[in-house]
């Protein structure tokens, strides 16, 4: 996954959590970045065309931003899993967070392969908590 995906899995998140258009401070706070930072990846993003952004509404996904999105999220529930499911990994959170950007979609592929993610995969995601709700580890999560 690039920053580019990171980007584009934080706007979705945001424009769920708020629904309709992610504004540029709330992407910035949820990815730990100055606005300005995010700015510039909103701008490139939507060169590539997928986002729309317009000064002070806010930005929203197209639909192959979307996609892109969607299969970030479940790449991130993948890994999540098999920290916790194969691994037996305690602190798997902050793991999952530093294989996020270097996890590719084949490596997640194979991944996937071990863990049976289920269908509902990726709106199983819960923002809220940042963990794949098919997880059954809810003493841990009640920090």
């Amino acid at each position: 996954m690039n920053t580019a995906d990171q980007y584009l899995k934080a706007i979705y998140l945001v424009q769920q959590a708020e629904d309709g258009p992610a504004s540029t401070g709330a992407v910035a706070d949820a990815l730990g970045v100055s606005p300005a930072s995010a700015n510039e990846m909103i701008g490139k993003l939507e060169a590539e065309a997928l986002c729309n952004h317009e000064k002070y509404k806010g930005v929203e996904l197209t639909e192959e931003g979307i996609v892109r999105a969607r299969d970030t999220i479940a790449n991130y529930c993948i890994i999540e899993r098999f920290l916790v499911e194969v691994l037996e990994v305690d602190d798997f959170r902050a793991e999952a967070r530093q294989l996020e950007p270097v996890i590719d979609e084949t490596v997640a592929g194979r991944l996937d392969t071990i863990i049976d993610r289920k269908g509902e995969c990726p709106d199983c995601f819960d923002p809220d908590r940042d963990v794949c709700s098919r997880l059954e580890v809810e003493a841990e999560l009640a920090d």
